[in-house]
């Protein structure tokens, strides 16, 4: 690294000169495991059964139920001491920071690092630091972690659970989507927005469309059932969001969407037909390029007619309750 360099410096020569790398950490519980690694192979083209990885791809940890904090590598090192050595070159002005030590927990093959034992790590990369420290509201937090023994230090954004602000809603069926697996299902289906346009056409009570929406993914819903939709739109205006929900079946909603997501009706709480679900996702392949299709059942064979490959998928349990999920082009 270069010797005393500005925070902008470091930004200029990550975005301009190298690529950065982010370290994300991830906690779940393990009936979700296969729901998470599908999110992650969505983000990151690979997965991991660690509770960390390493990416170049960066991703707002907010947006994952599962991802815990996000640091964008500045300085590296085989010790401690060399991160200390690192941090002296950086220079912050009249700026303030924080830092936190991640080790909470067992990381790949670090162990965890007591609540003492982190505090004196991280007074003592404080004291390094030629800025004024402000634990509540600093204008740069940084963060410390140690993976397979070896350490790295750099910017650190924690996870906002927005989620959980979504759990209580005006109108809920309890048929519907919990809103963990509806957030990961747009991150499944969207891992990026930037110019995409999606569709709900079986978007129930809107659980996908609020979790859509608080990601500013450019999301439309449409059920067959005005007094769902009535509810839907309800929901969304709750939050504060805006959204296009129609009345009608997808058979007549128009076409030209890059990505549909949609929660199959199925026998256990409706009486749709097999036919049913086979005329939805032929239907779906006419208005979407890509589909990730929640169900109850193995229907393997009716994507194949419909004209769809699965390109990858996941078992979501909930207690003894499962659904699968899969990726349809």
């Amino acid at each position: 690294m270069l010797d005393n360099i500005t925070l902008k410096d470091e930004r200029r020569i990550a975005n301009h000169e190298l690529i950065s790398e982010y370290i994300y950490t991830y906690r779940y519980p393990e009936e979700e495991h296969s729901l998470c690694q599908l999110e992650m192979r969505a983000f990151f083209n690979t997965d991991t059964d660690s509770n960390f990885i390493k990416s170049k791809v960066k991703v707002d940890p907010s947006r994952s139920p599962f991802m815990k904090d996000r640091i964008e590598v500045m300085y590296e090192g085989n010790s401690l001491s060399e991160i200390m050595e690192q941090v002296t070159k950086l220079r912050l002005g009249e700026s303030t920071f924080s830092v936190s030590f991640i080790n909470f927990k067992e990381m790949g093959n670090s162990k965890k690092i007591s609540y003492k034992e982190r505090n004196q790590i991280e007074r003592d990369l404080g004291w390094k630091i030629d800025a004024d420290f402000d634990l509540h509201h600093p204008d740069y937090a940084f963060g410390l972690i140690r993976l397979n023994d070896y350490w790295y230090f750099g910017e650190h954004v924690e996870s906002e659970p927005v989620w959980l602000h979504h759990v209580k809603k005006p109108h809920s069926y309890s048929t519907a989507l919990g809103t963990r697996l509806a957030r990961s299902l747009c991150n499944i289906a969207v891992p990026d927005p930037e110019g995409i346009s999606v569709i709900d056409p079986c978007c129930g009570i809107g659980n996908v469309l609020v979790e859509a929406l608080s990601m500013q993914i450019n999301i439309s819903g449409r059920d067959i059932n005005p007094l769902v939709t009535k509810g839907s739109r309800k929901n969304i205006a709750h939050f504060g969001y805006e959204c296009d929900v129609t009345t009608g079946p997808i058979e007549t909603s128009p076409e030209g969407y890059d990505v549909a997501i949609i929660d199959l009706p199925y026998n256990l709480y409706t009486h749709i037909t097999q036919e049913e679900q086979l005329s939805i996702l032929k239907h779906a392949n006419r208005i979407a390029d890509k589909v990730v299709v929640v169900t109850v059942d193995t229907i393997d064979h009716m994507v194949e007619e419909a004209g769809f490959q699965v390109k990858d998928r996941c078992i979501a349990r909930k207690a003894r309750f499962s659904r699968q999920v899969l990726v349809c082009e």
